[in-house]
């Protein structure tokens, strides 16, 4: 069950619930139903500016792009699938992540923002609606900006817009994000879960929530290592990049996300991008942390669609006429 109030800034505010079926799938029949919209076999390959894309989809509808944050494969949006009934959720892995291959570095946000659109055109895309995570929401951001006709509207969850006007988290927690990155696929899957969450959720949440233990281990044989090296080039390419000067000229209905308890990205880069962005929607999870859609899942999940089917062709095409 989600709390939430607006504040005297308009900025709408949720509070991290204790939940026991934490991130976990829906009741049988709603899985039953996600099964049968998958009607699209994967065709889990796509040569985008010369390097192979590994990518799926999942359910019918309005395209969904889902881009997942730094070192992370696509395969890491699993357990948000469910929860997006009426879309067709196309996810995939990054250059030098997961199944893609793994050029030489290093990579940057622009190069990783020209695979996505050139994944959308590889799928006879036009436009979709973009989702973006951390490192994710910044490839998202960069989508919008080069190639604005591609995106119907656009979710940013916890990321921010880079260079010298965001906040930066404390240099251990790089090196804790940096080391899981590398340790998936590497290290035993209980001591990668146990490094794992504290970068995501607060300590009292996770003893309030044993179930989120459960649930990540359950996920991390599913998730392909990423090399060290070229989580390395992924990371490197961050450091030179920034949209803040650029971010008025984001024309797609924005919705950003974050939790107010993040430790990788600080929530005061969500109120940067909201300041920033024309018209942008901030929605603050209070109590969250990096890992906000496990703390509340139904209400995030069910916040991101009904923005996404406020903006969509049905809506767009109604008001038209």
């Amino acid at each position: 069950m989600t709390r939430g109030m607006a504040d005297s800034t308009g900025t709408y505010r949720t509070c991290a619930v204790d939940v026991q079926r934490t991130f976990t799938f829906p009741p049988r029949r709603r899985r039953a139903r996600h099964r049968r919209t998958h009607r699209r076999a994967p065709m889990p390959d796509a040569i985008i500016n010369g390097v192979r894309i590994h990518y799926n989809e999942a359910g019918e509808g309005e395209p969904l792009l889902l881009i997942m944050g730094y070192g992370m494969p696509g395969e890491a949006w699993l357990g948000s699938l469910p929860f997006l009934d009426g879309f067709r959720a196309i996810y995939y892995d990054n250059r030098g992540t997961g199944q893609s291959d793994k050029p030489a570095g290093p990579y940057s946000v622009v190069q990783m923002a020209d695979d996505a659109a050139g994944l959308l055109d590889q799928l006879d895309i036009a436009s979709a609606h973009v989702y973006g995570v951390s490192m994710g929401g910044m490839i998202a951001q960069e989508l919008t900006l080069r190639h604005p006709e591609k995106v119907r509207s656009l979710v940013l969850g916890c990321t921010m817009c880079g260079g010298e006007r965001s906040t930066m988290c404390e240099p251990q927690v790089i090196e804790e994000l940096v080391a899981v990155v590398e340790g998936m696929g590497r290290m035993e899957p209980a001591a990668w879960v146990d490094r794992q969450l504290p970068l995501l959720f607060t300590a009292e949440w996770v003893e309030a929530n044993p179930g989120i233990r459960d649930m990540l281990l359950m996920i991390a044989p599913m998730l392909p290592p990423t090399p060290p090296e070229t989580a390395q080039h992924a990371m490197a390419g961050l450091w030179g990049w920034s949209s803040y000067d650029r971010l008025p000229q984001i024309e797609a209905p924005t919705l950003i996300v974050h939790g107010d308890r993040d430790v990788i990205i600080p929530v005061d880069n969500a109120r940067v991008l909201a300041e920033r962005i024309p018209g942008a929607r901030l929605h603050i999870v209070e109590g969250a942390g990096h890992g906000y859609p496990a703390q509340d899942p139904v209400g995030v999940h069910q916040l991101v669609t009904d923005f996404l089917r406020a903006h969509g062709e049905e809506r767009r095409r109604a008001a038209s006429r």
